[in-house]
């Protein structure tokens, strides 16, 4: 063997942990503090957002491998409220993330949230750090905001899995699940609790994981692997494979009104049903703007108008 091939077996075999071990998201997390006195060092903002980035994208979520074209793109918008003192922050967290369509360069939402609930204690340059059998940590507040930014990743993997294959999602929605049986608990600590509202983190993962919601789970994988990862090649059967998704969660709508996960399903998804059935012809129109003005109320002036 010459000296030049052993030096690339040597190149490979340290590349190769690297290959396995590549990680799952390609987050970018941004903190900002606009609404917080000149009187605080801006300084502790600009070393919690490196430390959170380097948090979700340095950790490995799964045991599977992704290779670096397949991870999955999203974002973290930390909006910081209120300093009360003792490095307690109180904020609202947006999460973005998105997801590849077949044979195309479009990225359709597989989450866009909003979560206003986020209560947290920061010391500058603490770690940040996560243990799912131990989500409590001696500090409640501290543990708080790992806490919430791992739910939400597997929020994520568990949509984006189910994008793909049938239920399969249900072992990243379990391990958030597990995060909301075990949260952090705390006077100031909201979101995590059946009694802290009818839309938060808790009633997300109960509805997605409760059978009285199983056909949502069809809806998903239809909407995304049998609707729009088949709109390029044959959009006729691109907006069947969605209408039919539809028609299950009109379903679920109908025997339990105003869930979490409808309006989680629909958050900043109009635009793009409207771009999708404005093509269609007129009695398919007609379906799926009826089917849409149930389901995604706040925007059922929009599909009355746009897809007369």
């Amino acid at each position: 063997m010459t000296k030049r091939i052993c030096i690339i077996f040597l190149v490979l075999a340290i590349l190769a942990p690297f290959n396995v071990s590549a990680q799952e998201l390609k987050a970018n997390v941004t903190v900002l503090a606009n609404r917080i006195s000149s009187q605080t060092d801006r300084k502790i903002f600009q070393t919690l957002q490196t430390s959170l980035n380097n948090f979700i994208n340095n950790r490995k979520w799964t045991n599977d491998v992704f290779q670096p074209g397949e991870r999955i793109e999203c974002n973290f918008l930390i909006n910081i409220d209120k300093a009360l003192g003792n490095n307690v922050y109180q904020a609202s967290l947006t999460v973005q993330a998105a997801r590849p369509v077949f044979q195309s360069s479009y990225k359709t939402p597989l989450v866009n949230y909003l979560d206003n609930g986020l209560m947290f204690r920061y010391v500058e340059f603490q770690s940040i750090e996560f243990n799912e059998n131990r989500v409590q940590g001696s500090d409640p507040l501290a543990a708080n905001l790992p806490a919430v930014l791992a739910y939400y990743v597997y929020v994520i993997l568990g949509m984006d899995y189910s994008s793909f294959a049938l239920r399969g999602g249900d072992t990243y929605f379990q391990k958030a699940q597990n995060i909301v049986n075990n949260a952090p608990e705390n006077r100031d600590i909201v979101g995590w609790k059946a009694f802290d509202g009818i839309r938060n983190r808790y009633w997300l993962t109960e509805n997605i994981l409760s059978p009285r919601f199983a056909l949502v789970s069809d809806a998903i994988y239809e909407y995304f692997r049998t609707g729009l990862d088949q709109m390029y090649s044959d959009p006729l059967q691109g907006r069947k494979g969605v209408l039919n998704a539809l028609n299950k969660l009109n379903q679920v709508n109908t025997e339990v009104p105003n869930s979490m996960i409808m309006q989680f399903f629909f958050q900043g998804r109009s635009d793009e049903l409207i771009r999708m059935f404005a093509k269609a012809g007129p009695d398919e129109k007609s379906r799926a703007r009826d089917i849409l003005q149930k389901l995604d109320v706040s925007n059922a002036s929009r599909y009355q108008q746009e897809l007369r």
